[in-house]
């Protein structure tokens, strides 16, 4: 009788700390309800498996969110010689924001909107002028596109200014902003959204001359005028750049592109810190794919008629659809505590 008590005790004794704590654990009266919360989450998973494989393949359509049915892919198989012109779209971009009323939200400013003889620039003008203000337009050298949005703001009741030239001349850009104060006697907003953009495979097939091109109009072009606009701007006004979805993500054959648009966040929100003493906000856009003259320009025309079918809403945005931002970061009405905003107009989270 004592050897198999002792016998016990040693056997006792060569247990682990583990082995005990487990033995514990498993008189433990929380061990029965975990038991039952365990098998209750393998039931849900289970019943919701079933239900996944039983549910219709979903098959992704372009999304319909506003007041009128846009455009979908595919759109028109074109390709066009750079820069661009929109009057040679077969499926024309919608810029007029029918259903948009204006309120005087920007009743007695002036605005500069560069590239704004198509795509975004053109929407925003006209929205611009709807809202009350005179617009100047800086172009490239798309004359007869300049001409119908000038047409289109001088519609809407305001005055309007064509200047031809390159943002990449900081000299123009001065002498641009000049011929805007001396015309209307003022200047208010400053929108920078000229920009330059080629598709490439790899990063060797960028040249030297590409990545000057992109780096001298996208982010060159906006110091320019910001820096030629910023004498004459006062408290109230406003700068608003065109950035992009590139900029927040990246797009790995648009490199330069998409290192230009980063650097305008950037520029944008250090711009706003340096201006928000004198009572000037700078913010941004950033648009996902919008139907302009850059793309078709930039594409072969398969990849064309495909553009924003990947996007969240599986379709492109139409510029009127982008232009509203541009009027609300404009207003002192409605964004006056808004500055260095990067606002996305992306159709989704992802763009």
């Amino acid at each position: 009788m004592a050897t198999r008590k002792s016998t016990a005790k040693r056997s006792a004794s060569k247990r682990s700390p583990t082995q005990s704590a487990t033995r514990a654990a498993n008189k433990s009266p929380g061990k029965s309800a975990a038991k039952t919360t365990a098998k209750r989450q393998r039931d849900v998973q289970a019943q919701t498996m079933a239900r996944n494989a039983k549910a219709p393949k979903a098959k992704k359509q372009p999304v319909q969110a506003g007041m009128r049915r846009q455009p979908e892919p595919p759109l028109s198989r074109q390709h066009l010689a750079k820069p661009g012109r929109e009057a040679d779209l077969t499926i024309a971009p919608r810029y007029l924001a029918e259903d948009y009323v204006g309120s005087g939200k920007l009743n007695g400013m002036v605005a500069i909107v560069t590239g704004a003889d198509s795509g975004i620039g053109r929407a925003v003008a006209v929205l611009f002028a709807r809202e009350g203000a005179d617009v100047a337009v800086l172009y490239l050298s798309e004359d007869n596109d300049a001409r119908e949005t000038a047409l289109q703001v001088e519609a809407e009741g305001r005055r309007c200014l064509l200047i031809s030239g390159d943002v990449r001349d900081s000299r123009f850009c001065d002498q641009a902003v000049t011929d805007v104060v001396q015309k209307f006697g003022r200047l208010d907003i400053l929108v920078n959204n000229a920009a330059f953009q080629q598709h490439a495979k790899r990063i060797q097939d960028i040249s030297d001359a590409q990545l000057a091109e992109t780096l001298q109009t996208n982010i060159g072009g906006y110091f320019h005028m910001a820096r030629a606009a910023v004498p004459h701007l006062k408290r109230g006004a406003s700068i608003i750049n065109t950035g992009s979805e590139t900029g927040l993500f990246g797009s790995k054959e648009l490199l330069d592109y998409s290192a230009t648009k980063g650097a305008i966040h950037a520029f944008t929100k250090a711009l706003a810190s340096q201006l928000l003493p004198h009572g000037i906000r700078v913010n941004a856009v950033a648009p996902g794919p919008v139907w302009t003259p850059l793309n078709p320009a930039d594409r072969a025309a398969e990849e064309v008629a495909n553009f924003g079918k990947d996007s969240d809403m599986g379709r492109p945005a139409q510029p009127e659809e982008l232009s509203p931002a541009y009027v609300f970061l404009a207003s002192p009405v409605t964004a006056s505590y808004i500055n260095g905003v990067i606002l996305p107009v992306m159709g989704g989270p992802y763009g």
